[in-house]
């Protein structure tokens, strides 16, 4: 390993799974580096609900203990091993998938990340922003180029389109050449319109379900509902011919009708998807589409507070409660 780095750090940590107050920030020893890996300086990193899953237990994954909280973060290379090829002393890096799977998180002061995790910031693009796209437009890019397959003449239905996944996809797929149909509040219409999108419907209409009908009569090829509130059933109708239904939100949702008849008439199909189980090829692809969202589209992310990391723990309870509409970037101290 080279650099120099001190021994210790603060971080943000729990010692078992549970609720948002058992999240400690204090001293941890700085962790070791692998002979592939990197020891990255913290800059900042970004909440996702998904942290409050990891943390809660809601979402079953391998943790060490003490466990550092959080998936994303930007910062500077402070060391690295001597088979992290490609990767320098003070090069400012970026990751967003850190802290599951067996792999402390990035609320920390130092984290160390695999160097196959890690991309180069690119010059030009602002390192909030980045860190605070890095979930939502890699979770959009995956859902509808990976899972989706979608190509360009396509039509995509994007629910939830002013949201922070939500934009993301309607960024990204109006500029890979699809007609884009989004919902949203109707405060939030004309930005999202702005974003890409052919037609906007107001999510709160009555008669929702009949202006989706006509803005596509031959049905989505691609739907992806970010909002969480979409019903299986009216999507599956809703598909067109060869359709793809992206299921990538619902953690917490009950059963639901599944319209069998209506998936293999049509040759349409169901995907779920979870950026967890992304492969690191996978994440290398959806990277370059963050960076493309970024720089080549009108989007970017909401940042909704700045908070230091030692209010980790306010930050959970602020998602859990739902009441956060944007990003949460916190900063070491």
């Amino acid at each position: 390993m080279n650099g120099t780095v001190p021994e210790t750090m603060r971080a943000a940590y729990i010692d078992a799974v549970g609720p948002a107050d058992a999240i400690r920030y204090g001293e941890l020893p700085v962790p070791s580096v692998g002979p592939t890996d990197v020891l990255v300086r913290v800059s900042a990193v970004a909440a996702d609900p998904v942290d409050t899953f990891v943390r809660s237990g809601a979402y079953a994954t391998s943790l060490p203990t003490p466990f550092v909280v959080g998936r994303d973060l930007v910062g500077e290379v402070a060391a690295t091993g001597p088979g992290a090829a490609g990767l320098a002393v003070g090069q400012r890096v970026w990751c967003n998938s850190l802290g599951h799977g067996g792999r402390q998180g990035s609320f920390a002061q130092y984290a160390t990340v695999a160097a196959e995790r890690l991309y180069p910031v690119p010059a030009g693009v602002d390192e909030e922003h980045l860190v605070a796209a890095a979930h939502p437009a890699a979770s959009a890019w995956l859902a509808l180029f990976r899972h989706g397959r979608l190509r360009a003449g396509e039509t995509v239905y994007v629910g939830g389109g002013a949201g922070n996944v939500g934009g993301a996809a309607v960024s990204l797929a109006a500029r890979a050449g699809a007609r884009v149909v989004a919902t949203a509040r109707a405060r939030d219409a004309e930005a999202v319109r702005e974003l890409g999108a052919a037609e906007v419907l107001d999510h709160h209409a009555p008669d929702l379900g009949e202006r989706l009908r006509a803005a596509a009569p031959d049905g989505y090829d691609v739907h992806l509902d970010t909002s969480g509130r979409g019903v299986l059933a009216d999507a599956v109708e809703s598909l067109a011919r060869g359709g793809r239904l992206v299921a990538m939100v619902g953690l917490g949702s009950g059963p639901a009708a599944l319209p069998v008849s209506r998936l293999y008439t049509r040759d349409a199909s169901i995907v779920g998807f979870a950026i967890s189980n992304a492969t690191t090829a996978d994440l290398a692809e959806a990277a370059r589409g963050v960076v493309g969202v970024l720089t080549r589209t009108p989007w970017r992310p909401r940042i909704a507070d700045r908070l230091p990391l030692s209010r980790t723990a306010e930050a959970h309870h602020r998602l859990e409660a739902g009441r956060v509409r944007g990003r949460l970037v916190l900063t070491p101290s």
